[in-house]
């Protein structure tokens, strides 16, 4: 009788995934105390800072006036103006990018133009929202979209321009509708490139609000971290960074895995 096989754990693998990534937090960790010890206290040190950390998140979501809200509060806030922004960036540079990968003459029309605002920094546009919206919050919104929706217009039209010309020609062939053309063969093959431009874009998106948030107020993580400079928190602000950074490893991680679940579907289909 045989015993039942069970599954071995592959600890050479396991180590080489674990290892690095602990001795790396482990070299910032250090270079952090250095730090601290040769500023002397000026750059608080890793265990101030925890202890801070712990305090501050004991309650994340407290209220106490408009101006002074839990750290929960703010990352919730900057979170909805980027959803906003990007999402009103994706329904418009989506769109926008097949059409200007489909078609030729659109291409040459609106490639200058990409190539003139796309280097533009994200924030010379916010006294434009400012001036036009009239207000901080749709100002911050208007800056993230008018960011995030570049990449995502090169990537979908880089996608749409490297479908296969078989695949056209069979489309012509067939006598194909454009929606059908759109559906079944770009929109599939497309994918890919479009998902990566997404990502890219929120990557930019969550790295706008923060400095669009420093200069507009109101709440938010990157008020956040200019109220505490104000007030001469470093502690706050060390905490804030590795908050910022830790909500956008998220969001990557998030669109990552979606990225990688639509792919091997077209893979395995």
């Amino acid at each position: 009788m045989k015993e039942p096989s069970t599954a071995r754990i592959d600890w050479r693998e396991l180590a080489l995934k674990v290892v690095p990534p602990v001795i790396g937090l482990a070299l910032l960790v250090g270079l952090w105390a250095l730090v601290s010890i040769t500023t002397k206290g000026n750059i608080p040190g890793p265990a101030d800072t925890w202890g801070q950390a712990v305090e501050i998140f004991s309650d994340p979501f407290y209220r106490n006036g408009p101006n002074d809200q839990g750290v929960g509060w703010n990352v919730l806030m900057s979170l909805e103006r980027v959803a906003l922004g990007f999402g009103l960036a994706a329904a418009v540079g989506i769109p926008a990018g097949f059409a200007i990968g489909r078609f030729t003459f659109l291409g040459r029309m609106f490639n200058p133009l990409i190539s003139l605002l796309r280097p533009v920094s994200p924030l010379a546009w916010l006294p434009i929202g400012l001036l036009v919206f009239k207000g901080a919050n749709p100002a911050a919104i208007w800056t993230i979209f008018i960011c995030s929706i570049w990449p995502m217009i090169i990537n979908t039209a880089v996608g749409v321009q490297r479908v296969p010309q078989d695949y056209m020609n069979v489309a012509r062939v067939l006598n194909l509708s454009e929606w059908k053309i759109l559906t079944k063969i770009l929109f599939p093959a497309v994918l890919p490139y479009m998902l990566t431009g997404v990502r890219l874009a929120v990557g930019t998106a969550w790295l706008v609000i923060v400095a669009a948030e420093m200069l507009t107020g109101g709440v938010g993580i990157g008020f956040w971290v200019w109220d505490e400079w104000n007030n001469l928190n470093v502690k706050n602000i060390i905490i804030a960074i590795f908050v910022i950074g830790i909500v956008g490893l998220l969001l990557e991680m998030a669109l990552i895995k979606l990225a990688s679940a639509f792919t091997f579907d077209e893979v395995k289909s």
